[in-house]
């Protein structure tokens, strides 16, 4: 043991570039993975990113006021809550009062919360636009600003320096301007759901309460698993007939849950394979170092070294330059990942308190080292066995001989730098599907984000084609609003209005009554709604109807079944002809037209009209056009996006995105360098048979620039179908069907592969031009 240590420890010191390069490799690969990690967390967690950021509460508790209570009783509370056991911090007392805001023809309800000058520290608001409630000449906020939620700013259309109404138990308007929009951990506003919530001045507060104030407090655990006890004894010290509401972090995450449905799965797939071609990518530089230290194992046999000494060396020597790789890799991103600006850094900043970072920070080193350690075996094994007769190997053939198609294309003049380029890149099947394989994994991965990446822009430039027709739902307050036969008039003379579309929406009871699903109507027979058919076809006849994949799921029923449900105690009998993608409710939907529904009941009215836009049109003007023409009269919302919350996922896939670019790059240089080292006696004879050294380079580059197109072809071909495959089955087990995977458009796919070609010849430039140059000879390091 001492000599193979003596031995290793001589190598490094003759070899310090080849052992850099493989630690600074590992190094990389790890740190880049880390960090894609980090913000696949940021990115997949928005709600427990948010809660950490903000020192979210575990609980709130909204109280009624006590009748008769004295003076400082509010202080009593807040003291006996926050000496309660596992309270770690208290948010509030905050004095709360229930108003509608109104703005741009949308009404919402809403609880103001009086608030500073500054934020709290526990139960934060994180202002993402705008700023706080500004401060007075006194130090506190002044009187008529608000700063909303933000999923209730979307809402109600609302931005920084907007106006809203505002209008209390008196029914008094007060107009206040937004000064600024922020998110929170609590329960998000949801149009016919939970309320949203505003932060005002305590003089705002007073104005628009009208004397009906109650209380909310927030309670930040120690130990967020005894949230139900300490719930039990918050209730006891503040009495249950004071206590309105207790809303738990539980139940907000559930609600803000499934923002990342689209791409958990096909993340979790980018991890794994990423870190599959980080370790093939170190492998194949530790198994291209021992193939060029083939004399030295000679010697090293020769001298009396046992194939398991030789084995054992190599692996002992790689795997610490492996571990020494990762170790400073995640040194590196553990001490300065939160350093590095922009969102990088904020998602390494968080991260730490965000689920799976230690399961992360743990096994993507670990795992890296396994597999590297798995390929250094191999590598190490062949080693040993190499023959300590340099004659032997000298006596093989390097290469496979000249084809008769290379021998024809040569007489027909095509430059020799393409023909045995060609020979160079493709000289044996198992060794040419090898190498190909080993670049062709990063690029299949890159296109799956690719598939990812349009995936999701599809949701804003092609809206039709998932599900989301409609960009704007218009809803008639009655009995203030116009008639059907009125709003529809209205709308269809507004400018970027495509069609007008009336719909209703009710509960139905499953067979059995052990659930419910929504029933829709929407549309006529005469001008039906372009749904996003993607199997089947679209609704048209008597009694007909298309459902989503979570529905179809629920019911256990297929295209071309009957559907019984039961709506207000009436039966309902529809025939699904075909499966829409239904990015609403889980896809536990089913529509029909309008039609179909008033067969059932004749006077069934429409509660809302969705609006199709024309192309170009901006949701925003045809918004305020909207408001305009009917005078204020017509409530008007925007249509959900399901991709909403995976803003930062874009982030993740640019981030992977250069992680295999990184690790292809590893891929390139091994093989190049493996190459020359390979062919050098080959080198040899081309440059005695009167070959120039440009020629020799050009034909070095040739055989990179080949590999790597063949690489692009068979993986970009590969990732297209798996990606593909992987969103449509995401989509499909989230209940919005498959069918909404979108493979990027050819000029990006051409890009890319033109991006791995010129990086391979990039790459192969500086180690050509040297081989090119440099004198060869038939000595002993040649022919091993």
């Amino acid at each position: 043991m001492r000599a193979t240590l003596r031995w290793a420890h001589a190598d490094f010191r003759a070899h310090r570039g080849e052992a850099l390069f493989v630690v600074l490799a590992s190094a990389g690969i790890i740190a880049s993975l880390l960090l894609a990690g980090a913000l696949f967390g940021y990115a997949a967690n928005p709600w427990q990113r948010i809660f950490n950021q903000s020192q979210g509460a575990h609980v709130w508790l909204h109280t009624r006021p006590a009748a008769g209570a004295p003076a400082g009783a509010d202080a009593a509370d807040a003291e006996a809550l926050s000496g309660l056991d596992g309270v770690a911090a208290l948010s509030g007392p905050f004095r709360t009062a229930a108003a509608t805001a109104e703005s741009r023809g949308t009404r919402a309800p809403l609880t103001l919360r009086a608030a500073g000058a500054e934020p709290p520290h526990t139960g934060r608001p994180l202002v993402t636009a705008g700023g706080w409630l500004p401060a007075a000449e006194d130090g506190g906020p002044p009187a008529g600003a608000v700063v909303l939620e933000r999923a209730l700013a979307r809402a109600l259309w609302a931005e920084p320096g907007d106006t809203v109404r505002l209008t209390g138990a008196d029914g008094a308007p007060h107009a206040l301007r937004v000064a600024g929009i922020a998110e929170t951990a609590e329960t998000r506003y949801r149009p016919g759901g939970a309320p949203g919530l505003g932060w005002v001045s305590p003089a705002t507060l007073d104005a628009v309460a009208a004397g009906q104030v109650g209380q909310s407090v927030g309670l930040r655990l120690a130990d967020p698993a005894d949230t139900d006890f300490t719930v039990q004894r918050a209730v006891t010290v503040l009495g249950a007939d004071r206590v309105a509401q207790v809303a738990k972090w539980q139940q907000a995450r559930a609600e803000a849950g499934g923002d990342d449905r689209l791409l958990g799965q096909v993340f979790a797939v980018f991890g794994v394979g990423a870190l599959l071609a980080a370790a093939l990518a170190a492998s194949g530089a530790i198994a291209a170092r021992v193939r060029g230290q083939l004399r030295d194992i000679a010697v090293l046999k020769a001298v009396g070294f046992t194939p398991g000494q030789v084995t054992r060396g190599f692996l002992v020597q790689h795997l610490a330059f492996a571990v020494l790789g990762v170790a400073l890799g995640t040194a590196a991103i553990g001490l300065l990942g939160a350093r590095i600006p922009g969102r990088i850094g904020e998602a390494a900043q968080v991260w730490p308190d965000l689920p799976g970072h230690t399961a992360l920070m743990i096994g993507v080193p670990c795992g890296a080292v396994l597999l590297i350690a798995a390929a250094t075996g191999l590598s190490a094994w062949r080693a040993g066995r190499v023959p300590p007769v340099p004659v032997a190997r000298a006596a093989l053939p390097s290469a496979a001989p000249m084809t008769a198609l290379g021998r024809r294309a040569l007489g027909l003049r095509v430059p020799p730098a393409l023909v045995l380029g060609w020979r160079a890149a493709f000289p044996r099947r198992g060794r040419t599907l090898a190498a190909v394989a080993r670049l062709a994994l990063p690029l299949a991965l890159v296109t799956v984000a690719l598939v990812a990446w349009s995936t999701l822009d599809q949701f804003r430039s092609r809206p039709a084609q998932v599900g989301l027709a409609a960009a704007l739902t218009v809803r008639a307050p009655q009995p203030a609003g116009p008639s059907d036969a009125e709003a529809e008039r209205i709308l269809a003379a507004v400018p970027g209005v495509s069609s007008v579309h009336p719909g209703a929406e009710t509960a139905a009871l499953v067979p059995g009554q052990t659930g419910t699903i929504t029933l829709r109507g929407l549309g006529t027979a005469r001008e039906p709604y372009p749904s996003a058919v993607v199997e089947g076809r679209a609704a048209g006849g008597p009694d007909e109807a298309v459902a989503g994949q979570g529905l179809l799921d629920l019911l256990g029923v297929r295209v071309g079944d009957w559907v019984r449900m039961t709506v207000a105690g009436r039966p309902q009998i529809l025939h699904v002809v075909g499966r829409t993608i239904e990015p609403e409710s889980g896809g536990r939907v089913i529509t029909t037209t309008m039609d179909a529904l008033r067969e059932r009941d004749p006077h069934l009215r429409p509660d809302h009209h969705a609006l199709v836009l024309r192309d170009g049109a901006d949701p925003r003007e045809v918004r305020d056009a909207v408001d305009r023409a009917a005078a204020g009269t017509l409530e008007v919302r925007q249509a959900p996006s399901p991709v909403e919350g995976l803003e930062p996922a874009r982030a993740v896939i640019a981030a992977l995105l250069g992680v295999l670019a990184l690790i292809g790059l590893t891929e390139v240089l091994t093989l190049v360098s493996t190459g020359v080292r390979d062919r050098g006696r080959d080198l040899l004879a081309l440059k005695a048979i009167g070959l120039t050294p440009r020629q020799i380079s050009a034909t070095i580059v040739t055989a990179a620039v080949l590999t790597a197109l063949a690489a692009a072809l068979a993986g970009m071909a590969a990732g297209a179908l798996c990606g593909v495959l992987l969103v449509d089955l995401q989509a499909a087990s989230s209940g919005i069907g498959a069918g909404i995977a979108r493979l990027p458009q050819p000029p990006v796919l051409a890009a890319v592969a033109a991006a791995a070609v010129l990086g391979a010849a990039a790459a192969a430039v500086l180690p050509a031009t040297r081989t090119a140059r440099r004198r060869l000879a038939d000595s002993l390091s040649e022919t091993l």
